[in-house]
C-alpha cells in the first residue's frame, strides 16, 4: 500500500508521525493487551518498577517474534508496516518491545536516584536519544544500542495528560549533526567505545533551546513511529488525567540495525 506523501514529509521534517485508528493495529492489540497485563503484574517483573512504583520499564518484556507476533496475533501489519517499507527501515526484524506503564503521581523521586536527576525527569522529561547508554562509573554517554527506529503502539485509552510522550520537532537533525561531527574522524568500528557526552550534552541544550516541545498522545489502534535520533523523553501526569487501573501501558518496538554501525547517522 502506498503510504501518502504528507506521512514520509512529517517524519523526515519533524522526526515523528502519528498514524490514524488501524483495524490490523486493533486487532493486534486485542490478542497482545491481556498478555502485558499478566507480564507486568507478575511479581517475577517487579525489578522493572521505579520511581516508587510510578513507572514499569519493562525493557523487551514482550516474548514476541521477530515480525511481532505473541499469543496468536499474528504478525504486526497495517499501514505502519507500510510507512516502515516507504522509508526504506526495517519491516521484520522487531526486538521484544518494552512495555511502558506509567501511573498517577509519576514522576516520584526513584531509589538511588540523585536530585539532580530527579529534577531533570520533572523539569525536562528525562529527555534522552534511545542507544546511547550511561557507562561506567562517570556515565559516559555511549553508542550501544543503534536503533533503526523507535515505534509506540498505545495498549490502553487515557486522557491526554497521562505522561503523554514527549518529542523534540526536528530534534534529530541537531543530534545527527552533532554526533556525526563527534563521529566521523573515528572508525566505525570504534563507535561503540567512543565517549558521546560532551557532543551529546550540547546538542541536547540545543534542542530545548531552538526546538518545538510536543505532547504525543494517541489511543489504542494508532501507532506513531519516532526516527531513532529524536530527543524525547515522558511528561509528568498531570492532575486529574484519568486512565485505566492498569495505568497509560505503551508498547515500544526498538529494533538495532542489522548493517553496519555507520547507518546509524546516515540512515533515513
Amino acid at each position: 500500500m502506498a503510504v501518502p506523501p504528507p506521512l514520509t514529509q512529517a517524519f523526515d521534517t519533524k522526526g515523528w508521525v502519528t498514524l490514524p485508528p488501524d483495524p490490523q493495529i486493533t486487532n493486534w492489540l486485542a490478542h497482545v493487551t491481556p498478555v502485558a497485563r499478566t507480564i507486568v503484574t507478575d511479581p517475577q517483573n517487579a525489578h522493572w518498577r521505579r520511581c516508587d512504583n510510578t513507572w514499569f520499564v519493562g525493557v523487551n518484556s514482550l516474548h514476541n517474534d521477530r515480525q511481532g507476533a505473541v499469543a496468536g496475533s499474528g504478525p504486526l501489519g497495517g499501514a505502519v508496516i507500510d510507512l516502515l517499507a516507504q522509508l526504506n527501515l526495517p519491516q521484520d526484524q522487531f526486538d521484544r518491545a518494552q512495555l511502558s506503564v506509567i501511573y498517577p503521581g509519576y514522576p516520584k523521586p526513584h531509589s538511588g536516584e540523585t536530585p539532580a536527576a530527579t529534577r531533570f525527569r520533572r523539569d525536562r522529561d528525562a529527555a534522552h536519544v534511545d542507544g546511547l547508554l550511561p557507562i561506567g562509573p562517570d556515565r559516559h554517554r555511549m553508542l550501544r544500542e543503534p536503533h533503526a527506529f523507535v515505534l509506540g503502539l498505545p495498549m490502553t485509552q487515557t486522557d491526554p495528560g497521562a505522561s503523554p510522550l514527549v518529542i523534540w520537532e526536528g530534534s534529530h537533525e541537531v543530534i545527527r549533526a552533532a554526533l556525526k561531527q563527534r563521529l566521523d574522524p573515528i572508525p566505525p568500528q570504534d563507535w561503540p567505545n567512543t565517549d558521546l557526552t560532551s557532543a551529546y550534552t550540547a546538542a541536547r541544550r540545543e534542542v530545548f533551546a531552538s526546538c518545538k516541545r510536543v505532547l504525543v498522545h494517541a489511543n489504542p489502534g494508532e501507532a506513531y513511529l519516532m526516527h531513532r535520533l529524536a530527543l524525547h523523553g515522558v511528561a509528568p501526569w498531570q492532575t486529574g488525567a484519568k486512565a485505566p487501573p492498569e495505568g497509560r501501558m505503551i508498547a515500544y518496538f526498538r529494533p538495532e540495525l542489522t548493517g553496519p554501525i555507520s547507518t546509524w547517522l546516515d540512515l533515513r
